[in-house]
């Protein structure tokens, strides 16, 4: 599903399979990037997905992972192995997705495991840029669903564009989930003024108050 120029959804309940959280396609020029993998039970439609869109010759550069969960991460070997691209997560979560935890990464509530996972670049500061192409993608450190979650965000013309997977949480002992840290960064993202979110489960948000008003569901209910 194309959200905008250049960006597009390739992944999730109604284009892969239903286990796996959105998996969005960001071109820069003559690169891209995966934002986050889906649990890989459905790789090829996946690849099929990413062919229609993405011209020969475009190669995928990063796969930035979220968080560790398995909905989002469980593909991630499965795609770099595809396309060459570099791991990317935050190191309170890489933990985890290298030493195969699958109750903190919550392949337990998939009925599955989660092997040991190599991070190429692990994150460690609260803001971290990476200039990709013709463009730029800022990894904000967003705890509290995990440890390690982040929000990713760039621009496309005027249009400011949040990847806030599982902005919904849930919050969990299992995942080691702090709701102090949660409602932090729930108020940290309604004060990034983005023209749209990219969720994870609960699809595309168009328009700063539509946003905001999305965030500010979860920031109440779990106040």
């Amino acid at each position: 599903m194309k959200i905008l120029d250049n960006l597009w959804q390739v992944g999730g309940a109604e284009y892969t399979t239903v286990e796996d959280a959105a998996i969005y396609l960001i071109r820069f020029g003559d690169r891209a990037v995966l934002i986050d993998s889906g649990c890989g039970e459905e790789h090829d439609i996946l690849v099929d997905n990413i062919a229609e869109i993405l011209p020969a010759g475009i190669g995928i550069e990063y796969l930035f992972l979220t968080h560790c969960h398995y909905d989002h991460t469980g593909g991630a070997e499965r795609v770099r192995e595809q396309y060459g691209c570099q791991i990317v997560a935050h190191e309170l979560d890489s933990v985890y997705l290298e030493k195969g935890d699958s109750t903190v990464t919550a392949a337990t509530w998939y009925g599955a495991e989660m092997y040991p996972l190599k991070v190429d670049y692990q994150i460690k500061n609260r803001l971290e840029t990476f200039d990709i192409g013709n463009g730029q993608l800022m990894a904000h450190h967003c705890p509290g669903h995990s440890p390690g979650s982040v929000v990713y965000l760039t621009n496309f013309g005027p249009s400011k564009v949040l990847f806030g997977q599982d902005v919904h949480g849930p919050l969990d002992p299992s995942f080691l989930s702090d709701r102090q840290d949660y409602h932090n960064s729930l108020m940290f993202m309604l004060n990034l003024e983005a023209d749209i979110l990219c969720e994870g489960h609960f699809g595309i948000y168009r328009g700063k108050e539509t946003v905001k008003q999305f965030i500010k569901t979860y920031l109440y209910q779990h106040n």
